[in-house]
């Protein structure tokens, strides 16, 4: 909520300096998030002279240019060089001298120094509107009227409009303080309860309304009175469409709304002083006479004012003439009904729409106006008629015309305020204050409320209809609080709590874990959109993915089936920045639903590498990264979870009670090149390998990525219930030894692996790898494995015959099992 300062004051009985006003905002819970001078031009015009041209001559060096005497009051004249067409002799000009910092319409600030142009000295400036921010022309200087007197200062000629802005983030709960005077009244509470002194707003004056003649009568009827409870309007005749007052312009412009008419600009500029949308018909389009607020059939085209065609919802509220729709109620106008250049009798809209069914149209049709802002959040059922008074007024004011029929106001059904009850106890209880009675009662009554009934312990209110919010005892207690002042709540010099007890603590430390094992890697964590673009994923995949109803773009519309798009998004964005050697890693979910009201979150880790692991240098190139990186930070994930598995990590993970079954398989992943993929009784637990060519040219991801999908819930499963066991560190020493084989070139270590881990050698720690050798020398289709075997005895010191013996039937096991040759 933006508001000026100079706008809230012409309520206040007094003037608050801004920055104490801000201090008073935020303790009452409008909290200001920033307070900011505003400057309609900008740099206010200072340095700025009027000056009189006194001489002009041809430039010698220049036909374009000419030399004046510039008189500015000082003791001398100015010789300033002026490109201007129009620069003559005698002309009232504004004049920036040496020293003053000039703020075009557009570009950068210039401050004015002695230039030499063709070989004469410039003593300064001759100003166009554009070069000081007062226009947008540059066809010549600016040329002042007679009156202007020499030496006077631009800013006291011109008098720009300078402001305080101040923002507001405002809390859904407090739609009575959308407005200037719902901000005036609380800053007066404030004020009346701590300075012990009676403030109320200003009131704006309406007793002058009433209607010139019923010339122009317009009826109105609701068709859907739960939709709109109250609709209020009023016809004018013989108005004339030009553009507004300075003052107008100046105000709506300081909180950011662009001036469009006298018109528009009236009901802008009633909605933000006292918080009702009003709406102004051209009363041509009013066909029959007749306004009609009712819903119509599903699919009924209809165009707006941005000149689009809409299909209509069977639940969106129209307002309607005795033959077609006009308006989208509450949200936005039609092309055919609004204000234009030749309209001259308006009808007037001022009315209640209910807050769930606007907010709902709006977002159905992408149409977030400060009209539907301000009704969804519930309005002030009361306040129609007098924003009207208001509007006809100032219509009157600044468009002529009269007041054309008698003031409309169908309330079918007018309610009852709600009364609530406040026990004193109650309140100290939630406060931690003991208020005194009359000090509850001035708060209330400065706020708008009415006290009913007062007794020994408690207060019986009836609440204004300005808080449609406040129903609840805790309402008040949360008014009154606020207005004696947040920051004022008593801190107890005890505190008595009850101990919680921590859920999914081993989940969290796990996932910690992981997290600063990949941070130590060199990844970066990254958090991406769960709301993606469709057009990532193909039809297949679209079929169970979750669609928006209510997206906010084309390109945000339905919820992630998979985190490799989201991830490309960000691998893109920076590659596209020369940023190529990346590591990211998310923890995030995907979406997908297998029918109406059937939705499944899946959480997942992602990795995403590419470019390279050391970059070139002096001492040797660099180290690109391959899958074979990829796929030992797998295993280390596997091993930081306490997760052996066969075929991945040199080990297996035996629990007969669980019956589980691990498979380490080629990957079947639609997206990528290759790799494995690592199930759990036929459940995927992770897919890794190379994303394929297609989606890394859809992204422009011009070199390679690799992408690991963990299943992470299925993983925290797997570990959940482990007990933490810890043993003594071996007293004996491990002894290695290595053994070479020939081997068919196709034939995977995985297999060799699985053979030797079958021979169930419970000495033989561990397994690796080191050497892979393929030459035409081995014969046809062969290669060459060096493995590395660590053997342990814990208890006692392993012998060369108890060693010769696990290796000779690990030798007997690849010979009879892979036809496997020993190389000796």
């Amino acid at each position: 909520m933006t508001i000026s300062y100079n706008w809230l004051c012409d309520y206040l009985p007094v003037k608050v300096d801004p920055e104490k006003l801000s201090r008073i905002l935020t303790s009452i819970g409008l909290e200001v998030e920033s307070l900011e001078k505003y400057e309609a031009v900008k740099g206010g015009l200072k340095g700025l002279v009027i000056g009189e041209v006194l001489e002009c001559s041809p430039h010698p060096n220049a036909d374009k240019l000419t030399l004046t005497k510039v008189n500015t009051g000082g003791p001398e004249p100015l010789s300033i060089v002026c490109g201007a067409p129009n620069v003559a002799a005698g002309q009232k000009v504004v004049v920036a001298a040496v020293g003053t910092t000039i703020y075009p319409g557009k570009g950068e600030p210039v401050t004015m120094k002695i230039a030499k142009i063709r070989g004469v000295e410039s003593h300064g400036m001759i100003c166009a509107e554009d070069e000081i921010g007062l226009g947008e022309s540059h066809a010549g200087i600016l040329v002042l009227p007679d009156e202007a007197k020499v030496g006077m200062t631009a800013a006291a000629w011109f008098q720009p409009y300078t402001d305080h802005v101040i923002e507001i983030g405002l809390t859904p709960n407090h739609m009575d303080a959308m407005s200037h005077l719902g901000v005036a009244r609380d800053v007066c509470a404030w004020l009346s309860h701590h300075e012990n002194k009676e403030y109320r707003p200003r009131q704006i004056p309406l007793n002058a309304f009433k209607a010139d003649n019923n010339s122009l009568p317009i009826t109105v009827s609701i068709g859907n009175t739960r939709a709109c409870e109250r609709y209020s309007g009023v016809s004018l005749k013989g108005i004339s469409i030009k553009e507004s007052p300075r003052w107008m312009r100046d105000r709506l412009k300081a909180i950011g709304i662009r001036s469009i008419n006298n018109i528009v600009d009236i009901t802008n500029f009633v909605l933000h002083e006292m918080g009702q949308p009003l709406h102004a018909f051209d009363s041509r389009a009013i066909k029959g006479g007749q306004v009609i607020v009712k819903n119509l059939p599903e699919g009924t085209p209809f165009i707006t004012l941005d000149q689009k065609e809409r299909k209509l919802s069977a639940e969106d509220l129209m307002v309607c003439n005795a033959e077609s729709p006009m308006a989208i109620a509450g949200v936005f106008g039609g092309l055919d009904s609004g204000v234009k250049d030749d309209t001259v009798d308006i009808f007037l809209e001022s009315a209640w729409f209910a807050p769930v069914g606007i907010r709902k149209t709006s977002f159905r049709h992408g149409l977030r106006t400060d009209a539907a802002t301000h009704f969804e959040k519930g309005m002030d059922i009361s306040g129609t008629v007098n924003a009207l008074k208001r509007a006809a007024l100032l219509v009157k004011e600044l468009a002529g015309g009269e007041i054309a029929s008698e003031l409309i106001d169908v309330y079918p059904d007018p309610g009852n305020k709600t009364q609530v009850v406040l026990r004193h106890h109650y309140l100290k209880k939630l406060s931690g204050k003991n208020y005194h009675p009359d000090t509850v009662k001035n708060i209330l009554l400065s706020l708008g409320f009415e006290i009913i009934k007062e007794g020994i312990d408690a207060i019986h209110v009836s609440v204004p209809w300005h808080k449609p919010d406040v129903s609840l005892p805790a309402d008040i207690v949360e008014e009154i609080m606020r207005i004696d002042g947040l920051d004022n709540i008593t801190i107890p010099s005890a505190i008595t709590i009850s101990p919680s007890v921590e859920k999914d603590r081993d989940r969290s430390a796990r996932k910690s874990s992981v997290a600063g094992y990949l941070v130590g890697q060199g990844f970066n964590e990254i958090l991406t959109n769960s709301i993606t673009n469709s057009a990532y994923f193909s039809q297949e995949e679209l079929e169970t993915s979750v669609k928006m109803i209510n997206s906010l773009s084309a390109e945000l519309n339905i919820m992630r089936p998979s985190l490799l798009e989201t991830g490309l998004e960000s691998i893109a964005y920076n590659l596209n920045r020369k940023n190529n050697q990346l590591q990211f890693f998310e923890f995030g979910k995907s979406y997908a639903t297998s029918g109406v009201g059937n939705y499944m979150e899946t959480t997942h880790l992602c990795l995403y590498v590419t470019g390279s692991l050391r970059e070139d240098s002096w001492k040797g190139k660099g180290t690109p990264t391959d899958f074979y990186y990829l796929k030992s930070l797998c295993e280390r994930i596997f091993r930081i979870l306490d997760l052996i598995i066969p075929g991945l990590s040199g080990g297996m993970l035996v629990n007969a009670a669980k019956q589980t079954v691990w498979e380490v398989k080629d990957v079947q992943h639609p997206k990528l090149s290759g790799g494995l993929a690592v199930t759990l009784n036929g459940q995927t637990i992770l897919e890794a390998g190379p994303v394929n060519a297609a989606l890394l040219k859809q992204f422009d991801c011009k070199q390679e990525l690799f992408f690991a999908d963990f299943r992470w819930d299925l993983l925290m499963e797997l570990g959940s219930g482990k007990d933490v066991e810890f043993r003594e560190l071996p007293r004996q020493l491990p002894v290695q030894r290595d053994l070479a084989m020939i081997v068919g070139r196709s034939l995977p270590f995985e297999k060799v692996e699985k053979t030797i881990r079958e021979v169930r050698l419970d000495k033989l720690q561990e397994i690796k790898l080191f050497d892979i050798f393929e030459s035409e020398k081995l014969g046809a289709d062969k290669k060459s494995l060096a493995v590395s075997f660590t053997f342990l005895d814990e208890e006692k010191t392993l012998t060369d015959k108890e060693i010769d013996g696990m290796v000779g039937k690990i030798m007997g096991a690849l010979e009879k099992e892979l036809n496997a040759e020993i190389r000796k």
